[in-house]
């Protein structure tokens, strides 16, 4: 019965770990992005000793095939299989380790209450630990393109063309975050943002994926869209994401 019991409550699962913390003396409690489950709290057990059989599998940005068991507050981590492991080739810069670090605690707060999407942020953010593990791209436009995709996912895409309010037809010179994006003049409120032309241009890339355009951004139109980016995210999600202030931008 016990058995039947144990088996019922078990379950498999792709994840992504997006945060660990200590418990007790040798456990761990790691948050994860499922594939199928949403997000999950749950306590690997014995991980923190040198005799853990999968504890390296269970470090931030590695991806794994877990078995875990649903438990009263939090399911318990029986078996994990490792897929990708990003960890210690991103931990290893600090540029990639940042902008991981941000897009991890940043796809924590989208999953947090919406099982909806959860599916397609997981896919969004172990396609993103990949290209930044493997140097495709440089790691803030990697960040940039990863948070305006989620965000978007999330229920808030932003227009970078026609009005967000009015949908009068673009381009548009003003942007406002709390409205949705670009505004015409007769919506634009006080102390709404006007990027450039040439940010525009370059957050519209970002969204879309065009990375030949990305890649040969200017610094300066590469920051200046990632200070609209950052203040669209952290808007929409009612809250800041700390991580983002350890970003460097070159």
């Amino acid at each position: 019965m016990a058995r039947t019991t144990f088996a019922s409550r078990s379950y498999r699962d792709d994840a992504v770990v997006l945060r660990t913390f200590k418990l007790g003396e040798a456990d761990r409690i790691v948050v994860l992005l499922t594939r199928d489950h949403g997000q999950v709290r749950a306590v690997a057990k014995g991980v923190r000793r040198t005799t853990s059989r999968f504890g390296s599998r269970l470090e931030p940005f590695n991806v794994a095939e877990l078995q875990l068991v649903t438990g009263r507050n939090l399911d318990i981590v029986s078996q994990a299989l490792g897929k990708r492991g990003y960890g210690s080739v991103i931990a290893a810069d600090y540029a990639k380790y940042t902008a991981a670090a941000a897009m991890t605690e940043a796809a924590e707060k989208f999953t947090e209450n919406d099982d909806e999407s959860s599916a397609q942020q997981y896919r969004l953010l172990v396609g993103a630990l990949s290209a930044l593990a493997r140097g495709l791209h440089a790691p803030g436009a990697v960040l940039d393109s990863y948070l305006l995709r989620a965000v978007s996912t999330a229920g808030w895409a932003p227009s970078f063309t026609d009005c967000a309010r009015c949908g009068a037809p673009g381009p548009h010179e003003a942007f406002s975050a709390p409205l949705g994006g670009a505004v015409c003049p007769a919506c634009r409120p006080p102390g709404a943002a006007a990027p450039d032309p040439a940010t525009v241009e370059h957050l519209s890339a970002l969204l879309t994926g065009e990375w030949e355009r990305i890649d040969a951004a200017e610094p300066r139109t590469a920051r200046a869209a990632a200070g609209i980016v950052a203040t669209y995210v952290q808007w929409h999600l009612e809250r800041a994401v700390r991580s983002l202030n350890l970003v460097e931008r070159s």
